[in-house]
């Protein structure tokens, strides 16, 4: 014991790495142990649903995955097939997994797809516009919209997790939850944006668009990887020392909310007897002609001349509300007139949230828009954290368009925060 101690006190900087090389060790061991009793506790859960019995004339339920490899930095397909992929097939459910290998291959890939009773689409926020792009683009989209979707957080920014799913530090609990949220069946109706330009075919967008110098600072972030945590405060500190203060100019109309009509039944009444039906006709073709309906009246556009250091166009998912009476998207003017000290520190705070309004900012509620640049405006637009050519464009608001799966304890905190 003696000459243990005696050996330690004299090679003690070996003894010190040592002993952290082991306490980290310990911890990453112990951390890898959570992590198989979270996908344990997932698994027993999902295979209740699994022994569940079904008539023999009704067939299984076929899902659907859209997984996108690359997301994460490739890491998506290995944190697919460990903590979502035993889930969904425990669960009883008729799974086909449809890889995607290159940008845009998902949008060609729902034009060919056939009927499904799920999708899923796992991956990051690009792979979730292009799955919903895809799918609003079909023929048939006004059936393919009310196909259930699920939603598997595995990219570097996940917009939507925020609204569906609970707030998770252990990465493993956060994809098992949102995995087992598909099971539960519960949904929310989320708006959608139709994002057209002059020639392109339409865009769609569940979080909103981007134009300005906090996006354009906010892509160039991960160039400075090499300075750890104040990359995100030097992209923007070094976006300052081009033309300052850095304007962007543009004409804007748009059409204010809209009412929300109610919500139809998801079972449809059954249809009435024969003899109702041709009293109902009769009653129709004896009773005296319905007076013309009046004339509708022309819309009422806005019009706006704008100057602005980042425009935005987004969609109320971020603070959902299922009761509210009124359909509109949330278009914010940022004023042009910032300090460099204060782009800095803003650029930061839009780093977490992308479509924050800023006070001072011109804030419009709106149905629809149409957004004019001037000829030879150049730059990007950022939809949905995916970057396109900058142009004329019209965003309209397709309210509560698609139906996501969502954790049921969220849905009752919207529910309960509605109340009060």
């Amino acid at each position: 014991m003696a000459k243990g101690l005696a050996a330690l006190r004299n090679h003690w900087k070996k003894s010190t790495f040592g002993a952290c090389l082991l306490g980290w060790g310990g911890h990453w061991l112990y951390g890898k142990h959570c992590d198989n009793l979270l996908r344990r506790a997932a698994c027993q859960e999902a295979q209740a649903f699994g022994n569940q019995l079904i008539p023999a004339t009704e067939p299984l339920k076929k899902a659907t995955v859209f997984l996108n490899p690359a997301a994460c930095k490739g890491k998506a397909g290995n944190l697919f097939e460990k903590n979502a992929a035993p889930i969904l097939h425990l669960s009883g459910l008729d799974v086909t997994v449809v890889k995607t290998d290159y940008e845009g291959q998902a949008k060609k890939l729902l034009e060919l797809m056939e009927n499904t009773d799920l999708i899923i689409i796992a991956g990051g926020d690009g792979t979730v516009q292009e799955v919903i792009t895809g799918l609003l683009r079909r023929a048939d989209e006004a059936a393919f919209s009310k196909i259930p979707i699920g939603f598997i957080p595995l990219g570097k920014t996940c917009t939507l997790s925020h609204t569906l799913y609970p707030e998770s530090t252990n990465q493993v609990q956060h994809i098992t939850n949102a995995t087992l949220a598909i099971l539960k069946g519960e949904t929310v109706p989320l708006d959608v944006l139709q994002i057209k330009g002059e020639k392109e075919q339409p865009v769609f967008a569940v979080s909103g668009l981007r134009w300005g110098s906090y996006r354009d600072a906010g892509v160039k972030v991960s160039k400075y990887w090499y300075l750890g945590p104040l990359k995100t405060k030097a992209a923007h500190f070094f976006s300052t020392f081009k033309e300052w203060p850095q304007k962007h100019q543009a004409a804007l109309m748009y059409l204010g909310p809209t009412e929300r009509p109610p919500e139809e039944p998801e079972e449809k009444p059954s249809r009435p007897p024969l003899y109702v039906r041709l009293y109902r006709r009769l009653r129709s073709y004896w009773s005296s002609p319905k007076e013309l309906s009046q004339e509708v009246a022309p819309e009422d556009w806005e019009e706006l001349k704008l100057s602005t250091i980042e425009l935005s166009i987004a969609t109320r998912n971020r603070q959902l509300d299922l009761t509210r009476t009124e359909d509109f998207m949330d278009i914010c003017i940022e004023a042009e007139s910032v300090s460099k000290g204060e782009f800095v520190h803003r650029g930061s705070e839009k780093m977490r949230d992308p479509h924050m309004c800023p006070e001072g900012s011109q804030y419009i509620q709106a149905s629809r828009c149409i957004l004019q640049l001037p000829e030879g405006t150049g730059g990007s637009f950022g939809i949905d954290n995916e970057e396109y050519e900058a142009m004329p464009v019209e965003v309209k608001l397709l309210p509560r368009k698609l139906r996501f799966f969502c954790d049921p304890r969220m849905r009752e905190q919207m529910l309960q925060a509605a109340v009060q």
